[in-house]
């Protein structure tokens, strides 16, 4: 006890310059990890933080010949968002970009953890390794080739209608309306995201020490047992950070695939913020509108994450971000 307390006098003694040569020699002797991150921090400064000071449009009268900071202040500052709240398609487009984030969730990110789960239980390495690559192709298929399939096998004579009609069902055409736009679009998600989104899960499965299962099966423990005792406390903790990670995304749906999936007899029932705000700023020009509009959603996101990671942190204080 007295050596630790000495040692924390010294260390609280030292000058700055003598703190600062330290911090300097522990720079130099993790020279090259410090390299390795230096191009991922430069990215992420280009293009996540230098553009944050074009948040200035939303409390502007923009004129790009004028400029961010040429374009003059509004009058009121907030008129932007009290225009986006006062127009009748806000609320609509609220809450469509709310249901289908929500519900995306819901559904799409247990079914990796399921699948990593299910797929670590397997002892065939060979037949393994054949399931988890394929699962990661059709990570790599674009949304426009997704969308394109999508149209295709929702027509009248398309595969789900082949399939419907096989069980005695009557052909409909999916792509009329928005009836079937929630189980198109989620469906579609969660085929393209399985794969992909378990090898964080596989990865971390992969680092349990196997004598635990070998205990686990002296025990008589059934496999049901095995994962809930040993598999999922493994990957819980990975679970939680991107539970909180993809509440964020809640009002960030897929805003090409919408797109894509929109028509003219779905157009207004598939109306998310993220196309709302491609339509008044690309196609109308209505740049400070779109980014005020833009701007609250990234503080609707921020309080999210923020209230989500409180929660956990109040439940588990070492699984939460901060």
């Amino acid at each position: 006890m007295k050596k630790d307390k000495a040692k924390n006098n010294e260390t609280i003694k030292l000058s700055f310059s003598e703190r600062f040569h330290r911090y300097m020699k522990l720079l130099w002797k993790q020279r090259v990890l410090i390299a390795l991150i230096i191009p991922a921090v430069a990215v992420v400064i280009i293009f996540k933080y230098f553009p944050m000071y074009g948040i200035m449009i939303a409390f502007k009268n923009y004129k790009p010949k004028a400029g961010i900071t040429g374009s003059p202040w509004l009058d009121p500052l907030f008129k932007n968002f009290i225009r986006f709240f006062r127009n009748t398609n806000s609320w609509p487009t609220i809450w469509n970009t709310l249901k289908v984030g929500v519900m995306t969730m819901i559904f799409t990110f247990p079914a990796p953890i399921i699948f990593a789960l299910l797929l670590n239980e397997v002892r065939g390495k060979i037949f393994k390794r054949s399931v988890q690559t394929i699962s990661y192709i059709p990570h790599f298929i674009s949304i426009v080739v997704i969308c394109s399939m999508l149209n295709g096998f929702g027509s009248l004579d398309g595969l789900f209608n082949i399939i419907r009609e096989f069980f005695g069902m009557e052909a409909v055409d999916m792509n009329n309306g928005s009836a079937y736009f929630l189980a198109e679009y989620i469906g579609s998600a969660i085929w393209q995201g399985i794969g992909w989104g378990s090898i964080i899960y596989l990865s971390a499965l992969s680092n349990v020490d196997t004598s635990l299962y070998d205990v686990a099966n002296i025990d008589g423990a059934n496999r049901w047992q095995k994962i809930k005792a040993i598999a999922w406390p493994a990957i819980l903790p990975t679970t939680t950070v991107l539970l909180i990670m993809n509440v964020g995304n809640v009002m960030g749906a897929d805003f090409t695939k919408i797109l894509l999936m929109q028509n003219d007899t779905n157009r207004s029932q598939l109306e998310v913020i993220s196309t709302f705000v491609y339509h008044q700023g690309i196609e109308q020009g209505n740049f400070e509108y779109s980014t005020a509009v833009n701007l609250f959603v990234s503080v609707v996101c921020f309080i999210l994450v923020f209230g989500t990671n409180l929660i956990v942190r109040r439940i588990d204080s070492e699984n939460s971000l901060w």
